[in-house]
């Protein structure tokens, strides 16, 4: 039987990792402080669910409302790890969602959890934080613990809170008001990890001001790791994700094996058995999701500014930015090999979401291997039971149901979800698996 390789030894590793609990239960001590949310997006839920459970009220602030309604309507997804933990926390009365941004005021502690895309110059859009942050600062009331969890350039926090903060009221940071930077640390698709596993790390403005936000910040994770200032919080987020750099690499390495005609999967794990010295990174169609792609960006657009050279930075970059480019060419190559045309060639891409188990496209790869394959004339469409429909220019596109009993000129494997059974890929005229993971039985092309 053919099974997705690494599949059973990834799924355990990650829950005994994450010590994840399959019965997140609400801690018996509501009221005890007010927090507000301001950004109910994958990182502000899971952010406002995490406070809910360690004891805390929440309101959750939005100022789409159309995303308030969802959010009211319990409406995540059913195989959400989140769904069961927002149905109990608005069961109990302990989390309101609202798009009213005066109800900032009611809060004792204010968190910012917004996402930073780049554009599409790869430059940061700022427009949603600087929003976030006027809409805090407009709201805020003396007393107030203000905690900045966005990614960010380093001095964000000051720029866009502090000193408004001191400039329109003439408060003093650290007396009449709060300030504090402590990066997300969230990973998709992977329930109460954020608050059972993983460390925070807090930055201040003052001391005061990171050990008003450690004191609430520290109910919801295991241990909190304090730095002497918001740059230094700002920048160890940017320092996380600099794993780009280790996934690139692994990428080149991937394409100098298919010319020695090596499995690279092979040589990973093998040398994955050093028990020091080596962290195993795996090869795939490009990086998606809310921070490699675009976190490194932050620190990049700074530098530029300064006239700072960071070459390895900017070629790891480039060649994450490039990759799903590389797949859309080994892809003609494919059709081409097989007298195919392109043009009006039928390809399906086999998983969108840019990780498996979550429906999340941000930043996805799919997006633009299928954007690129339609502007050359290719027939393409995909099939993700995660991802119902998705937006492609001006289409939008439904998931293919039983693709599995379609013939396809060639089928792009993008993403494999747990419990697929990828043993009907065999039929196919080609395959090109741009994971690296499914077994050699299936003898799929690669890039």
């Amino acid at each position: 039987m053919h099974k997705i390789r690494g599949s059973e030894i990834m799924v355990d590793a990650k829950i005994t990792g994450t010590r994840a609990s399959p019965d997140i239960r609400l801690t018996e001590d509501p009221g005890l402080v007010h927090a507000a949310v301001v950004g109910v997006g994958e990182v502000g839920l899971r952010t406002a669910l995490s406070l809910v459970e360690s004891g805390l009220v929440v309101t959750g602030v939005n100022i789409d409302e159309n995303r308030m309604l969802v959010r009211n309507a319990q409406r995540v997804a059913s195989s959400s790890p989140e769904h069961a933990r927002l149905e109990r926390a608005l069961a109990h009365g302990r989390l309101d969602l609202t798009s009213n941004v005066a109800a900032i005021s009611d809060a004792e502690f204010v968190v910012i959890a917004v996402p930073m895309p780049v554009d599409s110059h790869l430059v940061p859009d700022m427009r949603g934080l600087t929003a976030a942050c006027a809409s805090v600062i407009a709201n805020a009331v003396q007393g107030q613990a203000i905690v900045l969890t966005s990614t960010t350039y380093v001095g964000c926090t000051r720029d866009l809170i502090a000193e408004p903060l001191r400039h329109r009221n003439g408060w003093t940071v650290g007396e009449d008001v709060y300030v504090a930077f402590s990066p997300e640390h969230v990973e998709p698709g992977v329930s109460g990890q954020e608050r059972y596993a993983t460390p925070r790390v807090v930055g201040g403005v003052t001391e005061e001001c990171g050990r008003r936000a450690e004191a609430v910040i520290g109910r919801g994770a295991p241990a909190v790791h304090v730095v002497t200032s918001p740059d230094a919080a700002e920048l160890t987020k940017l320092l996380e994700n600099f794993r780009a750099v280790n996934i690139a690499m692994i990428n080149e390495f991937a394409d100098s094996c298919r010319a020695f005609d090596v499995d690279p999967i092979e040589v990973i794990e093998a040398a994955a058995t050093k028990p020091y010295g080596f962290m195993p990174f795996h090869p795939g169609p490009g990086v998606g999701g809310h921070c490699i792609p675009c976190d490194t960006h932050y620190l990049l657009w700074q530098l530029r500014a300064q006239r700072l050279p960071a070459p390895l930075m900017n070629a790891a970059m480039g060649s994450i930015a490039a990759r799903p480019r590389r797949v859309v060419d080994r892809a003609r190559q494919l059709l081409a090999d097989r007298g195919k045309r392109v043009t009006g060639a039928r390809v399906l891409v086999l998983g969108v979401a840019y990780k498996p188990g979550v429906a999340d496209i941000r930043e996805s790869p799919a997006l633009e291997i299928m954007a690129e394959l339609a502007g050359v004339g290719v027939d393409v469409t995909y099939a993700d039971p995660h991802v119902p429909t998705l937006r492609l220019g001006e289409t939008t596109l439904q998931s293919r149901e039983q693709a599995e009993s379609q013939e396809w000129d060639l089928v792009i494997v993008h993403t494999v979800h747990p419990g697929c059974d990828p043993s009907w890929l065999s039929g196919q005229n080609a395959v090109l698996d741009t994971t690296y993971r499914l077994s050699p039985e299936l003898r799929c092309a690669h890039l």
